[in-house]
């Protein structure tokens, strides 16, 4: 098949079907090395994957739609049907447009999601594993959720997991004047400390791993009073902190029973996946704990705000989709377009070169008169294929596969029936056949 019409094939664990454990079970380690392992099963073409606290999705392309769900029935996770939800090519173009455009966020229209598309999507160009069919839908997911927000009111309010955090924070408690730790500096992390400065803490900690990490975004929130430390410091700081919010990129848990025996009155807030917080913390005296699925409940006011908007960016995403999808019926009908004129160049050479024998057989024949009737050859090809090429984009855009595949045995000398038409060809015309 040629590059670009191949058929996507996708899967997601996300919040909306699956817990938060699940989606930590569904996660990879690394997400540059999900889509290589992804990209290097045999008869994928392309892959991407997306992973977030709430969600992990793999694309691929492959020749066939079985042929997708086959490869990836043997990478998704094993966490339970009911959390796994497949995806045709369909389905996969107009959930990854409603994902970059905050549609289908934990926080309607957050921000965040955005920057983590354009990272995965850098992921996945830097291992080579985007080609011209996810690559047209990724870049297309990108600008239509830039569009989303520039133009709509759908990223107004809460924002984040971070700034959601921080809003169940101050519900909770008087966040003047307080204590706040942050464990984690990456970047959900960062919109954290930056949401609790403008809160109006009176001291924001940083916790990481890295103390050049954390001193970076120490020094980037705008307080007076914000300091970094090393994860070796973080008892210290429980002890004295009136909220913390821990969002570190851990597999283990940070903070145990252990950690906050001694924190009294404080407020935790787990927004890290996997977890950050062990279970147990909660039932230290004092120590309320707040996971990701307690956000929900913070978010209700920012979601009846939206609502107005998100009906403004369902229809954006609508119209994007079938400009979408129309381009690539086009690019499918282009193969079948390509062995049309393919078969006509065949003929016209065989027939070219017969008349060019017979006429320097019966006397000479010059350079310019060899021009001109190549030339009137070439000219006949275009025009007597260029309505059946027309006719044929008009046939893909309209899914009539059976005009397509007509067309390959009538104007395609070199069409084998007992092979039958190309593969992506057959699974439209057998689609189409069962939605009759």
């Amino acid at each position: 098949m040629t590059a670009g019409v191949g058929i996507i094939s996708g899967v997601r664990v996300s919040h909306d079907r699956a817990s938060l454990d699940d989606v930590a079970r569904a996660c990879h380690a690394d997400q540059q090395d999900a889509v290589e392992r992804l990209a290097s099963a045999s008869d994928v073409q392309e892959a991407f994957t997306l992973q977030t606290c709430n969600r992990f999705e793999a694309y691929v392309v492959t020749d066939a739609p079985a042929t997708g769900r086959a490869v990836l029935a043997e990478f998704a996770p094993d966490v339970g049907g009911h959390s796994v939800v497949e995806m045709g090519h369909e389905e996969s173009l107009r959930h990854l447009l409603r994902v970059a455009t905050g549609l289908e966020s934990l926080v309607l229209g957050e921000d965040q999601i955005i920057g983590q598309v354009r990272d995965a999507y850098q992921d996945a160009k830097d291992v080579g594993t985007l080609g011209p069919v996810l690559e047209e839908a990724v870049t297309k997911a990108i600008h239509v959720g830039e569009r989303a927000r520039t133009e709509t009111a759908i990223n107004e309010g809460v924002v984040s997991v971070g700034s959601a955090a921080v809003e169940l924070v101050a519900d909770e408690r008087q966040v003047d004047d307080a204590t706040a730790l942050v464990v984690g500096a990456g970047e959900m992390g960062t919109v954290t400390a930056h949401a609790l400065a403008e809160a109006g803490v009176d001291t924001l900690v940083v916790a990481n791993r890295s103390l050049d990490g954390a001193e970076t975004l120490a020094d980037a929130v705008e307080l007076d009073d914000a300091r970094a430390v090393t994860l070796d410091g973080l008892e210290t700081w429980l002890a004295r902190a009136d909220v913390v919010v821990t969002a570190t990129g851990s597999d283990d848990h940070v903070l145990d029973a252990g950690a906050v025996d001694d924190a009294g009155e404080t407020l935790v807030v787990d927004i890290a996946q996997p977890r950050d917080v062990s279970p147990a913390a909660a039932a230290i005296d004092g120590v309320v704990v707040h996971d990701m699925a307690a956000l929900e409940s913070v978010t209700e006011e920012t979601q009846a705000q939206r609502r107005a908007a998100a009906e403004s960016v369902e229809a954006m995403v609508d119209r994007e989709f079938e400009n979408l999808l129309e381009q690539y019926k086009r690019k499918r009908a282009d193969e079948v377009i390509a062995a049309m004129y393919a078969g006509a160049d065949r003929v016209k050479e065989r027939e070219l070169g017969t008349a060019l024998s017979r006429l320097e057989a019966s006397g000479d024949l010059n350079d310019d008169q060899r021009e001109v009737v190549e030339s009137m050859a070439d000219a006949l090809v275009s025009q007597l294929l260029a309505p059946p090429t027309k006719s044929l984009r008009d046939a893909a855009a309209d899914d009539d596969w059976t005009t397509i595949n007509t067309a390959l045995r009538l104007f395609d000398p070199a069409f084998d029936e007992d092979e039958g038409p190309p593969e992506f060809v057959a699974n439209m015309l057998s689609d189409a056949t069962a939605d009759d």
